[in-house]
């Protein structure tokens, strides 16, 4: 099978063209960014317009800090200000406007095609607990990627 890779900012401004006319476009996700929840290089998006208010643990398209378009979680918003941070950072935290966000990722896609809803009760839950869990997320991540990460176990 012949693969290509494109630049993020083709990809990108594809993504953003086709959601003018289509419903729904999957991305493919780049990065480590969104473990444990969307495994880089595995995973893809299910990506839709913002029709709702957006609201925090949205996981969200967005241009961020006037230079790059990321796939995070949203976990404060203040007014028109939107701050990111994706589920495997540490400390890194991006800052938009609630125009420069793109797109709500609604599904994870699995390799298999399987599509899981993000908002669940449960994986909800789980997005808070893992945000909670900040002070010690280095050493979770080092085990998640050692060991459940080897074994293909998704959460």
């Amino acid at each position: 099978m012949n693969v290509k890779t494109l630049p993020n900012n083709v990809v990108i401004a594809e993504v953003i063209n086709m959601l003018k006319t289509c419903e729904r476009v999957v991305l493919p996700v780049k990065g480590y960014s969104m473990n444990p929840f969307i495994v880089g290089g595995r995973d893809s998006v299910e990506l839709v317009k913002p029709l709702k208010p957006l609201k925090d643990y949205d996981v969200v398209l967005a241009w961020v800090d006037g230079c790059r378009y990321v796939v995070h979680r949203i976990i404060a918003l203040d007014g028109d200000q939107v701050t990111l941070m994706g589920d495997g950072n540490l400390n890194i935290y991006e800052h938009c406007r609630v125009d420069e966000v793109v797109a709500v990722a609604e599904y994870v896609v699995k390799p298999n095609g399987e599509r899981r809803y993000l908002y669940t009760n449960g994986r909800l839950r789980a997005a808070r607990w893992w945000r909670s869990w900040l002070p010690v997320r280095r050493w979770l991540l080092a085990v998640y990627r050692r060991t459940l990460l080897k074994l293909n176990i998704t959460v």
